[in-house]
């Protein structure tokens, strides 16, 4: 750190750097250097990137990164128990409904809930190929005994996915009617779309217990919540101006016209959104399967724990069949919204 000395040397800064030294243990770097009997530092000639730790090595008093994810550490635990007053009792009712769905759902038996699925799913598409490909599926995974984990799975499915359309399309609407509230939201929405899936778990773990159904709950709504809100804002955004104008000039207030006018006409796009929903939430359940969250998800972690490969694999085949079915069955749908679009 010849070059960081000497700067902090001529910058007449060697009383406050030597002043204010954290000190603290070494890093890895440093007993693996010592232990070689080699300096810690870099060749003669080079310039190592100024960053946190190369400029500790020189200045003692500019902290080291550890220090600064020490801070942010506390900082998180220090805030911890006011954050948990405000949500616990927001989110507990997400408790209560998983537990609730996931109760239901195992409680009916297999010879009616099949046949209630089966149905809905000819409700949503009006389509025999799905329908008959949804039943020959949970037959399938009847007979391989991963029928109780696979509706365990649905049954977060459904949950997580009502309350991310429930909360999301408003979000979405209103995104389309405040330029200023899209502008602020749109940076938030591409954080949660493209943070790591297990960063979400993070924050979440040191906020809730694992055994509280919340936490796999809060994870898989806040990953799989944005395509809702974007398609919807997107939807709204594109109905022809003209149709609006026209609703506008028959006399139409804002509230009629948008149950009227511009959720019809933006309905497709809506639906496509929840497509996307429900596929983002199956993926989340897999990794919420880490903090508790049930169903086939438990599974594929055991298969990687055990090296259990056929284990792992079945379930994996039975999250692949659920989520074709779901894919399936909400395509169908949208194509029945489009066709009727198109008619009307």
């Amino acid at each position: 750190m010849a070059f960081y000395d000497r700067a902090f040397d001529a910058l007449g800064l060697r009383e406050w750097c030597d002043g204010g030294a954290t000190g603290g243990p070494m890093t890895m770097a440093e007993l693996l250097a010592r232990s070689r009997g080699e300096a810690a530092g870099d060749a003669p000639f080079s310039l190592p990137f100024p960053s946190l730790d190369n400029l500790h090595d020189a200045c003692g008093a500019i902290p080291r990164t550890r220090d600064f994810t020490a801070a942010i550490e506390d900082g998180f635990l220090a805030a911890k128990d006011a954050i948990k007053v405000v949500l616990d009792p927001l989110t507990q009712p997400l408790s209560w409904a998983l537990d609730g769905a996931l109760e239901l759902f195992t409680w009916i038996p297999w010879w009616i809930l099949i046949p209630l699925l089966v149905l809905a799913t000819w409700g949503a598409s009006k389509s025999r190929g799905v329908t008959l490909f949804v039943a020959l599926s949970f037959l399938f995974l009847g007979f391989v005994d991963h029928l109780d984990v696979a509706i365990q799975t649905l049954a977060i499915i459904f949950v997580c996915t009502t309350l991310c359309v429930l909360l999301g399309v408003p979000v979405g609407i209103a995104m389309s009617k405040r330029r200023g509230l899209r502008g602020s939201l749109t940076p938030v929405l591409d954080l949660l779309q493209t943070l790591p899936t297990f960063v979400y778990l993070i924050p979440l773990i040191f906020l809730f217990s694992v055994t509280e159904s919340k936490l796999y709950g809060i994870a898989i709504i806040l990953y799989a919540i944005v395509p809702v809100i974007r398609l919807t804002d997107l939807g709204i955004r594109l109905v022809d101006p003209a149709v609006t104008e026209a609703a506008d000039a028959f006399g139409m207030t804002p509230g009629q016209k948008l149950w009227k006018v511009e959720l019809p006409l933006a309905l497709p796009n809506i639906m496509a959104g929840i497509n996307q929903t429900i596929m983002m939430s199956l993926a989340m359940v897999v990794i919420a399967s880490l903090v508790s969250a049930p169903g086939l998800g438990v599974l594929v972690l055991r298969g990687i724990r055990n090296l259990e490969l056929g284990v792992g694999l079945l379930a994996g085949v039975g999250i692949v069949l659920l989520a074709v079915m779901l894919d399936r069955a909400s395509k169908a749908a949208l194509e029945r919204v489009d066709r009727s679009e198109g008619n009307a």
